[in-house]
């Protein structure tokens, strides 16, 4: 009998039919239906549950406020309509568990139609922001959740999406359009946040857990390119994140536990006759419960906790308050043993301690002015704190310093946007951002040829940038409408500035069909190491050459199509050109050195900004959204990354992988009254890194690993291959939901190849591999 391959049985499943029984339980939508622009209530607006027998519906009150009672648990469509304003379709995932809390902002119809056909459910697709045009897509709360291997993580949800592929497995840096991780810029509540990470890692963008939980996330936007003029600071890509805000009329709680630890959540009113409310989540974990179980992490003890919170307190008066804010500390530690019979590896004789400490803590007021003016003022304090230190048995077992690492940056970000709806047609939003670092920085190591110590990085400084953005959003018509805008960004500690131009168009040749075209001129700070980087002089005295380094630059341009294939399927090709250049290249012209391959900050030789870069490509995406409980994605992108140092010769960027190809699929079946079985797959196939020859003879002259550097990235990894399977069983019960979930990461166990090493203890190359086959079994209980 012939055997099905794993493939063929999982599309199986998930084109199968639903089966099972009509549910009885049911639970309350409610929410608030606001202008996109202004952010005021509309009244009279009228809510619907598409398809419900009988209809259910509300119309919302003077403040916008609707509430639908008895909504069957289970996916449910709820449209949206108000005269002069654009009809919204959303896909709801109802439990019984934890009411459906909803925030609607709605666009204002030009045409002011008395009644709006609906349009295509690929609406749900278009940003949040409604000047992000081009390559910017809303990913959901329940894409962090259903996505085989995302485990509620934004950042490994997006590697199914078009133009971005992951930097390490193991963690959830990613690099989109072959750009460097460091390149993505990190946004929640419209103001730049640390990397919100654990074990993260100075001038990275990633680590290895992110510290935000998926139940303070609301629906928020992820652009790739050609930002928005209210986006700056970064080359490569946006996550603007939002929060939702706790259930305002009862408590409730989530309990999730699993072989990464244990979350709790609450939420709920201060008093009943108060709309304020609270939401917090705290997770603690320690990943020594996988070694338990039989799953390689290592030999060190590694733990990691975060708190995230989000508290709204409104006024009738005076506007609307809340803070918010996270915090996560991670750790890893390592004890050699002393016993040299039990070193296998040079590593093991190595005792290490490493840190990464990260959090911020924001107060928001919003206050609507008139009907057409909405003011949004940001202040947030944030602090992250990285350390790495590490010593070397000897042969009598004798501890010997080897290296050592201290950062830390204390920040302070005000921010104040105005957003004014000048007509049905206009809009303009303006704003300025104000951020003060403190900086403490410490590198110092063993250097291996001369056997002394060195320190290329010791400061204290403080360091101030301003960020001020204007830009305009004009609806000709209902098929054209255009952006233009401009960011600006100083650095007041060498007085450089950018001013940068940022444009779009779009164009709907009907309700299924439009082009967009983006363009853009954006900038980035080097990492604040590479400033501080210092050179002894012959004197004993001390220059840092870096000082006076200008921002990275890139010229953005984006070309896209849009079509709606039927209500709930639609296709987008983009095409792009992105050039690079005033790069931050090393002082050397035999040097291949450039800050566009770095994957971290500490980059301590005299640099220049005399290096370019150039990546293009073409991306495809196929997408079914949500319906009859099935969804899919399928991502493709053929794209080339290139740049050139002072050496002149042109090179393959580390992440010029040069094609990606990923596909997302879930399906749900109803199969027992309340029990709901879900069934989710993402493979992954993608060309290999590049990385740098080893200097064989030179590794084992100095006992640890060298480059060939006139040769970097001139070698290919294989072809990169995961399927990552995620199987759930969710039951709903009068009030409470729970939801067991088993997620096989790298489900057939590919040997992905990282890269090479020397070892010493051997004297020969060692290879290392990406994350072998990982299962996350977790339960969670909704109440």
């Amino acid at each position: 009998m012939t055997k099905l391959k794993p493939t063929l049985l999982l599309a199986a499943l998930l084109t199968l039919p639903f089966f099972g029984q009509s549910q009885s339980l049911t639970q309350t939508v409610r929410g608030t239906v606001v202008d996109k622009i202004s952010q005021m209530g509309l009244p009279g607006a009228s809510v619907v549950i598409i398809n419900s027998e009988p209809l259910l519906g509300a119309t919302t009150d003077a403040d916008g406020n609707f509430r639908i009672n008895h909504v069957p648990v289970g996916t449910q469509t709820l449209k949206i309509s108000f005269v002069g304003y654009k009809d919204v379709t959303a896909n709801l995932v109802v439990n019984s568990g934890k009411e459906v809390v909803l925030h609607v902002p709605i666009e204002e119809d030009i045409t002011q139609l008395q009644e709006i056909v609906i349009k295509p459910d690929a609406e749900k697709n278009k940003p949040l922001n409604e000047m992000a045009v081009v390559s910017t897509r809303t990913f959901s709360v329940e894409e962090t959740r259903k996505f085989a291997a995302a485990v509620n993580d934004p950042a490994r949800a997006a590697i199914s999406f078009a133009g971005v592929v992951t930097a390490d497995d193991g963690g959830n840096s990613i690099s989109i359009r072959g750009n460097s991780p460091y390149g993505l810029l990190w946004r929640m509540e419209g103001v730049d946040i640390p990397n919100p990470n654990h074990f993260a890692v100075v001038g990275s963008s990633g680590g290895g857990i992110s510290i935000l939980s998926s139940q303070l996330l609301a629906n928020s936007d992820f652009s790739t390119g050609a930002f928005a003029a209210e986006y700056g600071n970064a080359l490569a890509g946006v996550f603007d994140l939002n929060l939702r805000k706790g259930n305002n009329e009862r408590r409730e709680y989530t309990i999730q536990a699993g072989v990464l630890g244990m979350d709790i959540a609450a939420e709920g009113p201060f008093s009943k006759n108060y709309r304020g409310s609270y939401l917090v989540n705290y997770r603690y974990s320690t990943l020594s419960v996988l070694s338990k179980i039989g799953v390689n992490v290592g030999d060190a003890v590694t733990n990691f906790q975060d708190l995230s919170y989000n508290i709204y307190l409104p006024t009738r008066n005076f506007g609307n308050f809340s803070l918010f804010g996270f915090g996560g500390l991670s750790d890893q530690r390592q004890q050699a043993q002393k016993d040299s019979a039990k070193w296998e590896f040079d590593f093991e004789r190595y005792n290490s301690n490493y840190f990464s400490n990260t959090g911020a803590a924001g107060f928001k007021h919003a206050y609507t002015l008139n009907a057409n003016t909405y003011l949004q003022t940001t202040v947030v304090l944030s602090g992250t704190g990285n350390g790495y230190e590490e010593d070397r048995l000897d042969n009598n077992y004798i501890p010997q310093f080897n290296y050592i690492q201290q950062y830390s940056n204390r920040k302070l970000t005000f921010s104040s946007v105005l957003n004014h709806k000048l007509s049905a047609k206009s809009a303009i939003r303006s704003g300025v951002y104000f951020n003060r670092h403190t900086y403490t920085l410490n590198l110092r190591y063993r250097d291996a040829e001369s056997d002394e110590i060195t320190e290329p990085l010791n400061s204290k400084l403080h360091a101030y940038t301003v960020q001020a953005f204007s830009q305009w959003n004009y609806k000709v018509n209902e098929q054209f409408s255009f952006n233009a805008g401009l960011h600006s960004l100083y650095l007041t500690n060498n007085n450089t500035f950018s001013l940068e131009p940022r444009a779009s168009v779009k164009y709907e040749l009907n309700e299924q069909q439009s082009f967009s075209l983006g363009y853009g001129l954006h900038s980035q700070m080097q990492p604040i190491t590479v400033y501080e980087a210092r050179v002894a002089l012959e004197d004993g005295a001390a220059a840092f050459p870096n000082r006076n380094l200008g921002f990275n630059k890139a010229h953005h341009v984006v070309l896209g199509y849009d079509r709606s294939l039927s209500r709930y399927l639609r296709v987008k090709a983009e095409t792009y050109y992105q050039h690079l250049y005033n790069i931050a290249v090393r002082n050397d012209v035999a040097s291949p050195v450039s800050t566009l391959v770095l994957e971290q900050g500490f980059e301590t030789e005299p640099m220049v900004n005399k290096g370019t870069g150039r990546n293009y490509g073409a991306e495809f995406t196929l997408e079914q959204f949500l319906h009859n409980d099935l969804y899919f994605l399928l991502s493709a992108s053929l794209y080339n990354s290139t740049y050139k140092a002072l050496d002149n010769v042109w090179r393959n960027t580390r992440f010029n992988g040069k094609h990606a190809l990923s596909f997302t699929a879930g399906k749900e079946y109803n199969w027992k009254k309340g029990r709901v079985f879900g069934l989710n797959v993402r493979t992954i196939y993608a060309g290999g890194f590049w990385t740098t020859p080893i200097d064989v003879n030179k590794s084992i002259e100095l006992g640890e690993t060298r480059y060939i550097e006139n040769l970097a990235y001139t070698e290919q990894l294989p072809d990169y291959f995961r399927t990552d399977i995620r199987f759930s069983i969710k039951r709903n019960k009068e009030r409470t939901t729970s939801t067991l979930s088993l997620d096989l990461q790298n489900a057939t166990n590919r040997k992905n190849l990282g890269g090479q090493y020397f070892e010493p203890q051997s004297g020969k190359l060692e290879k290392w591999y990406m994350m072998p086959l990982l299962p996350v079994l977790s339960y969670k209980v909704e109440f």
